[in-house]
């Protein structure tokens, strides 16, 4: 009786690096403000800075770059809060800033 050798597959091309399996990114459970709001509430960069528990900087960034809604009036601007919100969601980094030091640690004092 012959030994069965086992069938090895060998790749098409050489590489340092092992192939990662491709991972699907984790959705969402909770959406933020999908809908469009009928009376947007607009706020100082100062005050959404507050409220978001980030610096100053960061919502500046964000205006620079064109990452949230504006409007400037004399020479303030003032930035749509739903729009602050939904920056702040996107990232995790912001995210844990909002929930830890912003708005949101109240709300989930609120939950429970």
């Amino acid at each position: 009786m012959a030994k069965k050798t086992p069938k090895i597959d060998y790749p098409d091309s050489i590489s340092s690096k092992p192939k990662r399996k491709k991972t699907k990114p984790k959705k969402e459970i909770t959406t933020i403000l999908t809908e469009q709001v009928k009376n947007p509430l607009w706020i100082s960069i100062s005050t959404a800075a507050q409220l978001g528990g980030v610096n100053n900087k960061t919502i500046r960034r964000a205006v620079q770059a064109k990452k949230i809604r504006y409007k400037i009036t004399g020479n303030r601007y003032f930035v749509d809060f739903s729009s602050i919100i939904r920056y702040l969601h996107k990232n995790t980094k912001l995210r844990n800033k909002a929930r830890k030091y912003g708005l949101e640690q109240y709300i989930v004092k609120w939950r429970e």
